[in-house]
């Protein structure tokens, strides 16, 4: 069954370029891009590129350690657990809290401008070392924003040891029917978060950890489903299976772009809140978290096919993208705070030369996060697997890159 690692790990990369452009839309206005018709639409959506990671964790991570902390509750596994998947985090997390830190006081050394930071405390840093800064009902934002969505995995990996009891018990006890209720039913409070327009971003009352529990719960009773759908003893599913997954990848995409485009032009959907600071993130329309059940319903469909979408996602450049797409998603936003203070210098606000420099922008992020992968990211992951006696690659990340790196989990 580990064959959907590579086309998996694919998605990893759309994911974090989908969030990439979401936050590029300023820039993007200014060359005309947000005036295109259905792309401006799909990029308004990008933060929905989190809610693809938080579900696709929840598949992957029960693929891997469904059975080695089923059935029972274990301190030793648990704790393993909980290492690796710092292991696989952490470093990253830690490197760019401090590299944001700098940047903060560097830009206002530079401009002479103080900005108003009430996260910028000894006591908010000590919260997001500790992967705890957006637990709570009303978190407060800052340092390396991107890493709220972190310290929201954090929490699914602390509970996860609990969680995969019960979804242990699922998969050997309960028919299917009852796991596709099981799946509804984990995302009934999402669906409920998602229809209140009282935050566009749905960051209050409890909705990040809404989000990622409903989600990173639904991934991992979908990869039960998809299991179920493969004849015991097997490693593919029939071919008529396969042949129904590949039209539903085809089919979930579309349903996504179509459910965008129509929030992006409903009126109700739009959010009556006016930003005017520059940095702020462009406000989503409300009602965006329906889009959610189509991509989970993806990841499924992708883990059964092996034809289309399936197989291009499994291309090398794919894989290359996925292996990168955590790094990718960790320092981009502190980068794009360089380049823009960069164009601002250079007087650079829009026409043909800013359309180069926004080229820049994008490729300059794919080139940092390769560096941080392969300086941070991959040598201290192998390295604090070593120190528990763990070998520094696991076997199921062979899978998806014969260079033995690792893809599998994030």
């Amino acid at each position: 069954m580990a064959v959907f690692i590579r086309q998996l790990t694919g998605i990893r990369f759309v994911a974090a370029f989908w969030v990439l452009l979401y936050h590029l839309q300023d820039p993007l206005d200014r060359i005309g891009v947000m005036d295109i018709p259905v792309l401006s639409d799909v990029i308004r959506v990008g933060r929905l590129g989190v809610d693809l990671f938080f579900a696709l964790s929840g598949f992957i991570i029960t693929h891997t350690y469904l059975r080695r902390l089923g059935p029972r509750l274990a301190v030793g596994a648990t704790v393993e657990f909980w290492w690796l998947r710092l292991a696989r985090v952490y470093p990253v997390h830690f490197v760019m809290l401090n590299v944001a830190g700098i940047a903060i006081v560097a830009q206002t050394w530079v401009t002479g401008v103080t900005k108003d930071r009430p996260w910028l405390t000894v006591g908010d840093y000590l919260r997001n070392v500790l992967l705890i800064q957006e637990w709570g009902p009303h978190p407060d934002r800052g340092w390396n924003v991107v890493a709220w969505s972190l310290s929201m995995e954090w929490l699914a990996y602390l509970i996860f040891p609990l969680l995969v009891l019960v979804l242990f018990a699922l998969h050997k006890r309960m028919p299917t029917a009852v796991l596709v209720l099981a799946w509804f039913v984990a995302l009934t409070p999402l669906l409920w978060r998602g229809s209140l327009t009282l935050d566009p971003y749905y960051t209050d009352l409890w909705g990040s950890v809404i989000r990622v529990l409903t989600e990173f719960t639904a991934g991992a009773i979908t990869y039960l489903i998809v299991i179920r759908l493969i004849p015991s003893g097997a490693t593919e599913p029939t071919p008529r299976i396969e042949r129904i997954a590949t039209v539903v990848s085809m089919l979930m995409p579309i349903v996504v772009v179509a459910g965008a485009v129509f929030l992006g032009n409903w009126t109700t959907a739009q959010s009556p809140i006016t930003l005017t600071d520059p940095e702020a993130e462009p406000l989503p329309p409300f009602f965006h978290l329906w889009l959610v059940p189509p991509l989970i319903i993806w990841i499924g469909a992708l883990a059964l096919s092996r034809r289309g979408q399936a197989r291009w996602f499994g291309t090398d450049a794919m894989i290359l993208g996925g292996v990168v797409s955590y790094s990718l998603y960790m320092t981009h936003l502190v980068w794009f705070g360089v380049w823009r203070a960069g164009t601002n210098a250079l007087g650079l606000e829009s026409g043909p030369l800013y359309a180069v420099a926004i080229v820049i922008a994008i490729v300059g992020s794919f080139g940092i996060a390769w560096l941080m992968w392969r300086i941070v990211e991959e040598p201290c992951r192998r390295f604090m697997r070593k120190a528990v006696g763990v070998r520094p690659v696991a076997p199921e990340e062979t899978t998806a890159d014969p260079d033995a790196r690792n893809v599998n989990d994030r």
